[in-house]
């Protein structure tokens, strides 16, 4: 049976917007979007993140701006004990929390998406002039990737638009069991047909 897979979203539910993290002293890293590059990253070191919005604690968030998946405690275990080999797990201190948080790593970008199902990709223009992001899609609409082409990983970004954060049905599966999340899953394999239904998780 084919594996299915989803988009992890933020979810359109009461919750807090935590900054992306930086270096314990405050310092910002030189690449923040980083977290987000599907790529095994160098220890950090001691992290920190501040509550830019305060809301309804949740154990799943993006942060407000390079959208880095921070997760509590017992989300960061789904990833530890189910998919230890597609993630890094790093440890933030949030302001005002003295449960532990930790920034999660996705270590791998898949090739994978199926442009022909996918219902619109918009592309960047070759004007844009921003060397990181070439080669990367702009915006796609109905998101498809083909499974077969996932490398047998459950956690990954997409080699060519890397904001998309993409998990497994058993890691989704898992993650509801943990619940009080403030993310959703926006199913990417299957039957195409425009987009389709985003779950909010709460």
């Amino acid at each position: 049976m084919e594996r299915q897979f989803y988009w992890v979203r933020r979810a359109d539910v009461p919750q807090w917007l935590i900054e992306t993290p930086t270096r314990e002293s405050g310092e910002a890293f030189d690449e923040p979007w980083m977290f987000a590059d599907g790529r095994q990253l160098e220890n950090p070191g001691k992290m920190k993140a501040r509550i830019s919005t305060p809301g309804a604690k949740r154990t799943f968030v993006f942060s407000a701006i390079e959208k880095t998946p921070l997760v509590s405690g017992p989300v960061a275990n789904v990833f530890r004990v189910l998919v230890p080999d597609d993630v890094q797990l790093m440890p933030v201190s949030v302001q005002g929390e003295s449960e532990p948080y930790f920034l999660v790593n996705a270590t791998k970008a898949v090739d994978c998406i199926d442009e022909a199902r996918c219902q619109e990709i918009q592309h960047d223009d070759a004007d844009d002039g921003v060397p990181e992001f070439e080669g990367q899609y702009r915006w796609i609409y109905g998101l498809r990737i083909d499974p077969s082409k996932a490398e047998g990983s459950h956690v990954f970004r997409l080699k060519k638009f890397k904001v998309a954060l993409i998990v497994s049905e058993e890691i989704k599966d898992a993650l509801e069991q943990v619940g009080n999340l403030g993310v959703s899953f926006e199913r990417v394999t299957g039957p195409s047909g425009g987009n389709c239904p985003t779950r909010d998780v709460g």
